[in-house]
């Protein structure tokens, strides 16, 4: 239930050599030029070679420790952190009265789906996400107010065709093989951040819609899969709760460790798209993260929620326990890798994992894919069928490309596609014949990258 984007612009640097004069040699008096001593040898048996080395490692050291100091982790959704080395968000910077710095990012995509087999369907849709923060430097801290809206309640409630993707519901169905749209709000919050020593924050985070600290950044807002235009189907295991209606985190936060806890509504958003929720702070989580290098975001996070698929599984409260690392490099390459579990009280143990990646080749080219493997029980909503509630373990591969061209200012065009396999016991031959796939086409605009 989220979506974003980034974009990587590289400047051009021109080196010009200017062409040498030839000296007329004859014309010189060297008469005037006498010779001088030759300078004496170097006794190289007096000098410290290896305290010289020594100082020289020491300083190449110190050049490596500084450059990757300067390089913080960056932020995910909520208060999730990524590897310094995706940096900030890009977008539309304004400086305003008091001090107060606005940015604006977002993104709009005109997508065509197309699934093949007895349960594919196929459609042509808009995905949207809009981005506004301010944020204010104070003597000892920082303030930031967060929001983040979508346009896509404007689709219908049974979103768009997605092979084996389920949750929520529309018109009181469960939804299967379908991704649900997004709700108007995605996040409507604050955080604070007081420094307490040198390189140590505490800092709050809350609102009436937000993110707690619970799995990895969403995947809107992972480096890994800024252009992919499809939702995982593990998405309901690892960043379900991107968007809850209410939610208060608290943390201590260093340069390389965060340890945060939250307390939230459990229960997912409901049908009615575009108002906001009562919150109910019935739910709660902890999540410890790791950012070894500018190349590294590694997390671990537990959780208890309430009644989260309150119309599928109404007496239901589930435990999950998320794992998950983030790698990315000064030359374009992101990746993250990811593992969930979470066990119904009463019900059965399902676990997820997850393997994406995104490469920028170059200005404009770039390829990226996904691998995911998920346990599955809600593919046979009816009760009366003899599946229902039989749990499946099935996978997905996808691969994809995308052109990108600047277009003006901070305003950016990728054009692309992805195809899609399955791998699935024979069980499922009937639902969804032997051999499905899909693929897609899209056109993404974006405000930043």
């Amino acid at each position: 239930m989220k979506m974003p984007l980034f974009l990587v612009s590289v400047s051009a640097i021109a080196i010009c050599t200017a062409p040498a004069v030839a000296q007329d040699h004859t014309q010189m008096d060297h008469s005037q030029h006498q010779a001088e001593p030759a300078p004496k040898p170097i006794d190289h048996s007096k000098m410290d070679h290896a305290q010289m080395d020594h100082d020289m490692v020491g300083m190449e050291d110190e050049g490596i420790i500084a450059d990757r100091k300067m390089k913080p982790p960056s932020d995910g959704s909520g208060t999730s952190r990524l590897p310094g080395n995706e940096g900030a968000m890009h977008g539309l910077h304004l400086n305003v009265a008091d001090d107060w710095m606005v940015m604006a990012h977002g993104y709009a995509s005109g997508v065509y789906t197309n699934q093949s087999g007895p349960r594919g369907d196929d459609k042509t849709y808009v995905q949207s996400m809009a981005m506004l923060t301010a944020e204010r430097q104070f003597d000892g801290g920082r303030l930031q107010i967060k929001s983040m809206l979508s346009l896509e309640p404007l689709m219908s409630n049974r979103g768009y065709p997605n092979l084996f993707a389920t949750g929520e519901t529309a018109g009181g169905e469960p939804l299967v093989d379908r991704q649900h749209p997004h709700d108007l709000f995605m996040e409507l919050a604050a955080r604070v951040d007081f420094d307490i020593a040198d390189n140590a924050q505490l800092f709050l985070y809350g609102g009436p819609v937000g993110e707690p600290a619970l799995g990895p950044s969403a995947f809107m807002h992972r480096g890994s899969a800024k252009l992919n235009p499809e939702a995982p189907i593990t998405h309901h295991w690892f960043d379900s709760s991107h968007i809850t209606y209410g939610v208060a985190t608290a943390g201590l936060a260093s340069r390389q460790f965060q340890l945060e806890g939250s307390i939230f509504t459990g229960r997912e958003p409901d049908e009615d798209r575009w108002n906001i929720e009562k919150p109910r702070f019935d739910s709660w989580s902890v999540r410890a993260t790791f950012n070894p290098s500018p190349e590294w975001a590694i997390q671990v996070s537990h959780g208890f929620l309430k009644q989260p698929e309150f119309t599928i599984h109404p007496d239901e409260n589930e435990h999950r326990t998320t794992a998950s690392a983030h790698y990315a490099n000064s030359n374009g390459l992101t990746a993250t890798a990811a593992f969930s579990s979470k066990n119904r009280d009463p019900g059965p143990t399902l676990t997820a994992y997850l393997v994406e990646t995104n490469w920028d080749i170059d200005d404009h080219h770039s390829v990226f894919g996904r691998f995911e493997n998920v346990k599955n029980d809600e593919l046979f909503p009816d009760h009366a069928d003899p599946l229902h509630e039989v749990p499946f373990r099935v996978s997905k591969i996808q691969a994809g490309y995308a052109y990108r061209l600047p277009l003006a200012g901070p305003l950016n065009l990728a054009l692309g596609g992805t195809v899609s396999a399955f791998a699935k016991p024979g069980a499922l031959n009937a639902a969804y014949g032997k051999n499905p796939i899909g693929f897609t086409l899209f056109a993404k605009f974006s405000l930043g990258h």
